[in-house]
């Protein structure tokens, strides 16, 4: 392998499509079929920006002496913002439930566990975060 740098150029790198998942077999279309959700992967700044908005104050006789990320919060938003079909932000989605915050609606379209493990899956695949470190490796190889 040439050890070139303009393989990693901006414009370089392969560009990610919307990727289609099917978390739920509740959801169906007018003719019977089961509806995908799409989802896109999001960029690390996005990430990490995510990460912030989920941190908890940690606390010690009454005092906050640290913080700490809410992985389930901060899991589930990922998974909002990964989303393009269905959009939980969507205004009437959120009354249809009648909620305004989008993790909660999330939690209720798939409100079987197996649903929202399937959905977090799906997540985790799209945004890179299912590759096992030897995996890479080995494509790495190849």
């Amino acid at each position: 392998m040439t050890r070139d740098m303009s393989f990693f150029m901006q414009g370089k790198a392969e560009v990610i499509e919307e990727q289609e998942h099917v978390v739920s077999k509740r959801y169906k279309d007018e003719d019977g079929k089961v509806i995908p959700f799409v989802f896109k992967p999001l960029a690390t700044e996005r990430i990490e920006q995510i990460e912030k908005e989920c941190m908890k104050p940690v606390m010690q006789k009454g005092r906050k002496v640290g913080e700490r990320v809410d992985n389930g919060r901060f899991m589930a938003r990922i998974g909002v913002e990964s989303t393009v079909f269905p959009d939980f932000k969507d205004k009437s989605l959120l009354e249809s439930y009648n909620a305004v915050d989008p993790v909660e609606v999330l939690k209720k379209v798939l409100s079987i566990g197996g649903e929202y493990t399937a959905f977090m899956n799906a997540v985790q695949k799209v945004n890179g975060m299912d590759e096992d470190f030897e995996d890479m490796v080995e494509d790495a190889k190849n």
